[in-house]
């Protein structure tokens, strides 16, 4: 094989593809020139000026080597399959292993004819090797997502584990040594970051075991986890974070919270930190806000273009209140930025409340929350009323007492925007009196609430069709009369999206405006008559049907569909 490999070699791939009709002899010429100023290989050069496709190029090479062409976007990738390969080999031979099979091991490479490889990697595999071709681009996307630094992290804390148990230092004093940015337990942290950005988590959880050291990331809702055998670098760890959040590293009794700012993958990363003490030390959990990427608009997060123009309507009106509602980690903080980037124009005074700032915004004046000092929501909006607002964001109606001020402010001409933890807009108006707000207050200036949640978006790259079991089916058919008509869609799992089928969420919505019907039946105080009336209005659509109309779209799976609807019917 490698005799026929060699002599094939010797026809030149820029030569092949003008054989071949690919490209012309004056492409080829730019790109030899191309290709002496910059050393990169000729296939590459010619990709880069789009002279001809990975792709074209890859199967016209894999028809004359007589290797198979594999893309890897289509091809289910196994990570235990992947993993019999050390990261490093993958890394420097830029190639992945795809299968075992009975003559040996089928490996996809970015240069199969590159035989030196070939022969290092029999050596390693202690098998004869396979070639195919692969796009080097995939390929190191996937390398990515299989191996996800987890080598790295626990190379290092190997490392760290090993320093901690040879020094007679203090563990504090190894992870104040900030002169040194190769100090393992700087670039272990920095490999934990660096992971984290590249799988997009919102949070990281540190937590010390008897035996280990467990870190978990939250990835579109979902926990994940890796779990270390060095146990006693828990300590330095937490030590090097509370130090990087200006926090007492000697008090290891009593919680404390702290933040601090990180570039990560050119990205700047705000780091919420708390810290816990358990049985075996402090438990750590680190919230990520994504500065650089700027405050999402509301077409990013996937709200329907009727809801949003409705949406925007009542945020510009000069006054009254708007609330968005919804559980923990829905989106509401992040919905009311998206209408605060609306609103915040030259001609108007903005002024939040929030506990705590996530986003810095230009021209807003933006108060941090400090019941320590007595600075609470209440006493930050009679404040904010002295300072000739237009729009005050109220981080969450917490109490009877912020949210009276709160919709006194939006009778008396100021446009007032909140948050409130119900379930759903319809429980929404009544819970504002359940809290002991006159009626007729809140049916003067409450305008109207936006419920939401997150759902799971299904993974572009391993969707597949699914039939509703009949369980479902009833299910569906009890939802809308006619989603049996639906085809839907569900995710098989692959490397792309770490084998969940879910790749990144969406937010699904429910406005509701309040008309005359509900403002009567808010008067009398009657939520049965409330919701009747909510119900009947003729552009208020539910919050699971929002979610069924995603599914039948196939954007989420049935399982989201009824997980969302069962949130709903348990007060969840």
């Amino acid at each position: 094989m490698n005799d026929k490999v060699e002599a094939k070699k010797k026809v030149r791939v820029g030569d092949l593809l003008v054989e071949k009709g690919l490209i012309t002899e004056a492409q080829l010429m730019g790109a030899l020139a191309e290709q002496k100023r910059t050393g990169k290989k000729i296939g590459r050069v010619l990709t880069d000026l789009h002279f001809v496709s990975e792709e074209k190029l890859l199967s016209c090479l894999s028809d004359y080597f007589h290797y198979p062409y594999i893309d890897l976007n289509l091809y289910r990738i196994e990570a235990d399959i992947v993993r019999i390969l050390p990261e490093t080999y993958a890394r420097r031979y830029r190639c992945i292993v795809l299968a075992e099979q009975p003559d040996g091991v089928l490996i996809g490479m970015s240069d199969p004819t590159d035989l030196m490889v070939i022969d290092d990697l029999q050596r390693q595999l202690k098998r004869p090797v396979l070639p195919a071709f692969i796009s080097e681009d995939n390929l190191l996307t996937t390398l990515d997502s299989i191996y996800r630094r987890q080598d790295e992290i626990a190379s290092i804390a190997g490392e760290l584990e090993g320093e901690l148990s040879e020094s007679d230092f203090d563990i504090t004093e190894l992870a104040s040594s900030s002169d040194s940015s190769d100090a393992p337990v700087v670039r272990l942290l920095q490999s934990i970051f660096e992971d984290a950005v590249q799988v997009k988590a919102s949070d990281i959880h540190i937590e010390p075991e008897e035996s280990q050291l467990r870190i978990r990331m939250r990835i579109d809702g979902d926990l994940q986890e890796q779990v270390m055998k060095e146990r006693r670098i828990a300590s330095a760890l937490v030590s090097r974070l509370k130090i990087m959040s200006g926090l007492d590293i000697s008090e290891k009794r009593i919680p404390q919270d702290g933040r601090f700012n990180i570039r990560v993958k050119n990205k700047s990363i705000d780091v919420r930190l708390s810290t816990m003490p358990v049985q075996f030390g402090e438990s750590v959990v680190m919230r990520l806000l994504d500065q650089s990427g700027g405050i999402l608009d509301l077409n990013s997060l996937g709200m329907p273009k009727d809801i949003q123009e409705r949406f925007k309507y009542l945020i510009e009106r000069p006054h009254g209140m708007v609330l968005v509602t919804g559980p923990t980690g829905s989106g509401k903080t992040t919905t009311l930025y998206g209408a605060l980037t609306i609103l915040n124009t030259k001609e108007r005074k903005i002024i939040t409340a929030e506990d705590p700032i996530e986003y810095r915004l230009p021209r807003v004046n933006q108060v941090q929350v400090n019941p320590k000092v007595g600075l609470e929501f209440s006493t930050v909006l009679r404040a904010a009323l002295r300072q000739d607002p237009d729009v005050i964001l109220v981080g969450e109606m917490r109490d009877h007492e912020t949210a009276e001020i709160g919709l006194r402010a939006a009778m008396t001409g100021h446009m007032v925007l909140s948050t409130l933890h119900t379930n759903d807009a319809v429980s929404t108006a009544m819970r504002l009196l359940d809290m002991g707000i006159d009626n007729y207050l809140v049916a003067s200036s409450l305008r109207a609430v936006m419920a939401q949640r997150l759902v799971k978006r299904l993974c572009d790259h391993c969707q597949e069709d699914y039939q509703a079991d009949d369980q479902e089916r009833a299910w569906l058919m009890s939802m809308a009369e006619d989603s049996l008509l639906a085809s839907y869609k569900k995710g098989r799992g692959c490397h792309h999206c770490n084998n969940t089928g879910y790749s990144g969420r969406i937010g699904i919505y429910e406005l509701l405006e309040m008309d005359e019907s509900m403002i009567a039946a808010m008067r009398r105080n009657s939520a049965d008559e409330f919701a009747v009336a909510a119900n009947a209005h003729p552009k208020f659509r539910p919050l699971a049907l929002c979610a069924l109309d995603y599914a039948r779209q196939g954007i989420t799976s049935l399982d989201e569909v009824f997980r969302v609807s069962a949130s709903l019917g348990d007060g969840g």
